[in-house]
């Protein structure tokens, strides 16, 4: 009887490749891969020809059972594109079949974008909720957001660039201005990791490149009598708000929120941001 190990594979570095993983991805009779094309440049770069076959959310169920046939005379490992297989990315409905088959199933631990921009943000990690990729559907994600803003727990976030300005604009709608750790392309050459709160992020990245996680600091209880902000830091408020497509009420909503600011007040400097 095989082993399937479920094995991690580097988010951008290669030198982050343990040694197991290599031995690993060497003496399997097959790997089945979320896309072969990926893991076929990843084996090219070791020297493996290890046989491979796709197996991603579309069509795990189809190729389950050549996987349960390819376990009952030999090893199988289970990779994604990057990082941990079933750590939102494909992988947990496999493994829980296998293991319900009766084949063991061991973890070959790996670099995880989750845990690597935890360590990277500077925002407190002893708990934290991890949201992954945020719903596309409006009224979907707005209720993910809502749920997620009465967490105290960190919160840690997966996005694509195509959509993280609109993501930066729902976040600091649904939760106020946060302090956020934003952490781009990490282990790349390109890696980026943004410190400050969650209007000056969506500031900062109005043309986003790259794949991003987003560390942002939970909810720290009921809010203290807070002193009114400033004119300067109301109006950035508001312009990253409008620069991230935010409808007017909204945008008031938020920041009446977060200032301590009348709503009067706030709205005749949000007709100010439409001549900037």
């Amino acid at each position: 009887m095989g082993v399937l190990f479920v094995v991690g594979t580097p988010i951008g570095n290669l030198e982050d490749l343990t040694l197991r993983a290599v031995r690993v991805l060497g003496e399997v009779d097959l790997i089945a891969a979320e896309d072969t094309r990926v893991t076929r440049k990843l084996l090219n770069h070791l020297a493996l020809r290890t046989p491979l076959t796709s197996c991603h959310q579309y069509n795990w169920r189809t190729k389950l059972p050549a996987i349960v046939k390819a376990l009952e005379t030999g090893d199988v490992a289970l990779v994604t594109d990057a990082g941990m297989p079933a750590v939102s990315d494909p992988g947990a409905e496999l493994v829980s079949q296998v293991a319900s088959a009766g084949f063991p199933v061991e973890v070959v631990p790996g670099v995880s974008a989750l845990t690597s921009a935890l360590a990277v943000a500077g925002l407190p990690s002893d708990n934290f909720l991890f949201v992954g990729f945020l719903p596309r559907r409006r009224q979907d994600r707005n209720q993910k957001l809502a749920e997620a803003a009465a967490s105290p727990h960190t919160l840690v976030i997966f996005e694509a660039p195509h959509r993280l300005t609109a993501t930066l604009a729902d976040l600091l709608l649904a939760l106020g201005d946060r302090e956020v750790a934003v952490c781009r392309e990490l282990t790349k050459r390109y890696e980026e990791v943004f410190r400050g709160v969650l209007s000056q992020a969506a500031e900062k990245f109005s043309a986003p490149r790259g794949e991003f996680v987003l560390v942002v600091r939970g909810n720290d209880g009921p809010a203290k009598q807070q002193e009114p902000a400033n004119p300067e830091t109301v109006l950035q408020e508001l312009l990253a708000l409008r620069q991230a497509g935010a409808h007017a009420r909204d945008a008031v909503d938020a920041v009446v929120a977060s200032s301590g600011w009348s709503r009067r007040r706030v709205y005749q400097l949000w007709l100010t941001t439409a001549q900037d």
